[in-house]
């Protein structure tokens, strides 16, 4: 089991990704949001959820977030979401129907903590994608032009990327020539579950939330994987645990390419921050 941290378990590396920088929560959950999700009356206590800056009141959680559109259309889907074996932290309406007010967002408090349970994540990243499979394409990935999407667009060999050598451009030109077509259907799939699905005392893991991404589901369970090999410590062998996936290898494949690409253009990136990513590398290498 991992300490009790506040919800966050150590890691073997330094991770360099390109997870949005949440808006400052400053010193005070401010009153009319606390009014609208109706917590006007609890204390708020300030928490790290999930990896994410929050505010705990009562069985309530509320929180910032980084896109408010995204936000709105993941608390849609996780209102009516039944995922087997997975808890789903229920997004909470305010007083007036809205699911975002002023950048927070609320839902109910799950407890449980982030903890380097990885194979039961790919396990959770599978389960949740059996029951998005059927959720319609949100039209806000229409046009979309930002990091996450162009490096998983030059990850399938759908765009040309430009990359610096020395923080991952090369490993990115040697690891794109063993790709090869598949056969996938794309679906809605959350990519970012790496540090992001909590675990209770009996190790039930819960997901808080989804990232919008429209790719198969064994690329995000794949992701998953390169993740925990990259930034987590996990041993090497788990890439090969779940090579009875379909077109394993090249999911593994594009997802490390993925992450490359987003290390790659990372204002912080460097040689010691690409050392996960090459370890990752190593792991996967012997099943391409």
């Amino acid at each position: 089991m991992a300490p009790r941290n506040g919800g966050v378990a150590p890691v073997a590396s330094v991770a360099v990704t390109a997870a949005p920088v949440l808006p400052s929560t400053g010193t005070t959950l401010p009153a009319h949001v606390r009014n609208a999700f109706g917590v006007s009356d609890v204390e708020p206590r300030p928490v790290v959820w999930a990896g994410r800056r929050a505010w705990h009141c009562g069985d309530v959680l509320v929180r910032p977030v980084p896109d408010n559109v995204v936000a709105a259309w993941s608390a849609a889907v996780l209102d009516g979401l039944q995922v087997e074996g997975v808890r789903v932290a229920r997004p909470l309406r305010s007083s007036d129907g809205r699911w975002v007010v002023g950048g927070w967002a609320a839902c109910r408090y799950i407890p449980g903590y982030v903890e380097p349970r990885y194979d039961e994540v790919v396990e959770a990243s599978i389960r949740l994608h059996a029951a998005t499979a059927g959720v319609s394409r949100p039209r806000l990935l229409d046009d979309r032009d930002d990091l996450v999407t162009r490096s998983a667009a030059g990850a399938f060999g759908e765009r040309r990327l430009t990359l610096d050598p020395a923080t991952g451009g090369e490993l990115y030109s040697q690891l794109a020539e063993f790709r090869r077509p598949v056969q996938l259907t794309p679906q809605l799939v959350h990519p970012e579950l790496f540090g992001a699905v909590l675990f209770d005392e009996r190790g039930m893991p819960a997901v808080i939330d989804l990232v919008p991404c429209w790719r198969p589901a064994q690329w995000a369970a794949a992701v998953v994987v390169v993740d925990a090999l990259a930034w987590g410590g996990a041993d090497e062998e788990l890439p090969k645990r779940w090579t009875h996936l379909e077109e394993w290898p090249q999911m593994l494949l594009r997802a490390l390419l993925h992450r490359v690409a987003l290390h790659a253009q990372h204002p912080d990136a460097s040689a010691r921050t690409l050392a996960g990513l090459q370890r990752a590398a190593g792991a996967i290498g012997p099943l391409l």
